[in-house]
């Protein structure tokens, strides 16, 4: 593997606190939530009936024809692809389709059109069943409209790691690009399932804040009140491209993804390590593939979901992999849990966090856990230089994944 340098060059997204990057950066420097009552009438009936649901519907974007066809996952990593596309200034570029590729996942994907058409099989027969059902619900259904759309053809790539999806579509990105099989990669992440049954099944584990009357304070990382996640829905789309190429065409750079680091707990297929062995050594890794001095890492956007267990795991992970000095945030207390599309989302306000010198806050952290001996961003953003930051993402199934980027 060469050690060519890999920046970034485009973002987009679609969130719950904004349409497209700008507008969510915005409201995460402003530490506005994004969590809101469900008030479908579905959710009357269930335990948990809040979530961070997108704050500008794909129908505002897309036509209706073009929707038909597309499970809510797809349409939204669409989006934000061509918003990170366009934003890359690749559009009128003339790249070769052949060092062109794609890495983008979801943790759980088509499950809404699943159940939407199982429902229709239940109620009027298998005739009336859509035939675009299994491209719909396809696991790598996301990726492979990306690759359509952009005429990708050095490979077309579905990341599926629960929660640690959206990062490691980049860690793989990372390789893509130093291996020689393209000079860009669209990485990323996009999750959809705001629903009865995955609500629900994350209920029954206790995994879920039933903060129902609070919403927008429901999501607390570090916090004694902390009572588990706030599920989301989201895409982030990240350009990521070989350093050689980028300055060839004059592309404006907003930072340089410097390492990665990927490890497996073998531990319990919800439950992280009780020691976080394996997220310190997934942070040791990307640290270590960085080649950067860990006192440059004076940020860390942490994947902090405000669950009881793993966020002070998270905690001891950091000071035992990387020190105490780096200003943390938990940008997940405004965004909700996007799963799947988490790492993406999180890896762009890091990125977006070195360009502008700007910590996000992490908000209702009203009082914090005694256990917290690392500092925090609370309540209001911090303005501080971050030559390098750290970007974790954890999911079920004992996956670790961290992402170390620097200033170009």
């Amino acid at each position: 593997m060469s050690r060519t340098d890999v920046v970034v060059t485009g973002l987009g997204a679609t969130t719950p606190l904004g349409g497209d990057v700008a507008s969510t950066w915005e409201a995460m420097v402003a530490g506005r939530s994004g969590v809101s009552p469900l008030t479908q009438e579905w959710a009357g009936s269930l335990t948990v009936r809040i979530a961070a649901q997108l704050a500008v519907d794909p129908s505002e974007v897309l036509d209706r024809v073009r929707l038909r066809r597309l499970d809510r996952s797809e349409a939204i990593a669409l989006i934000a692809a061509k918003e990170a596309w366009t934003d890359s200034g690749l559009t009128d570029a003339g790249l070769d389709g052949e060092r062109l590729a794609v890495s983008f996942g979801s943790g759980i994907g088509g499950a809404t059109t699943l159940l939407a058409q199982d429902d229709i099989l239940e109620a009027s027969g298998p005739r009336r069943v859509s035939p675009h059902t299994v491209p719909m619900l396809m696991p790598n259904g996301p990726a492979a409209w990306v690759g359509l759309e952009l005429g990708a053809k050095a490979g077309v790539h579905s990341m599926a790691s629960a929660c640690a999806t959206g990062a490691e579509a980049l860690a793989l990105g990372l390789d893509i690009i130093r291996a020689g099989r393209a000079d860009v990669v669209v990485a990323g992440g996009t999750e959809a399932v705001i629903h009865p049954l995955p609500i629900a099944g994350f209920a029954a584990m206790r995994a879920m804040s039933t903060r129902n009357d609070d919403p927008e304070r429901a999501s607390r990382p570090w916090d004694k009140a902390r009572d588990g996640f706030v599920l989301g829905e989201g895409a982030g789309a990240i350009v990521l491209e070989s350093a050689e190429h980028a300055a060839a065409r004059g592309a404006r750079v907003y930072a340089r993804l410097a390492g990665a680091g990927i490890t497996s707990d073998a531990y319990d297929i919800v439950q992280p390590h009780a020691e976080g062995e394996g997220a310190v050594r997934a942070i040791a890794k990307a640290i270590a593939d960085a080649d950067v001095p860990k006192k440059d890492i004076t940020h860390v956007n942490a994947h902090a979901t405000a669950t009881p267990v793993g966020d002070m795991l998270e905690i001891g992970a950091l000071r035992t992999a990387l020190g105490t000095h780096p200003v943390l945030t938990a940008t997940k207390s405004m965004s909700g849990h996007l799963l799947g599309a988490a790492g993406a989302l999180e890896s762009i306000a890091t990125i977006l966090a070195i360009r502008d010198g700007v910590v996000p806050p992490t908000i209702n952290l009203d009082d914090p856990d005694d256990r917290l001996d690392l500092d925090v961003a609370a309540h209001k953003a911090r303005h501080m230089e971050i030559p390098a930051a750290l970007n974790n993402a954890f999911g079920f199934g004992g996956h670790n994944v961290a992402l170390v980027f620097t200033r170009a």
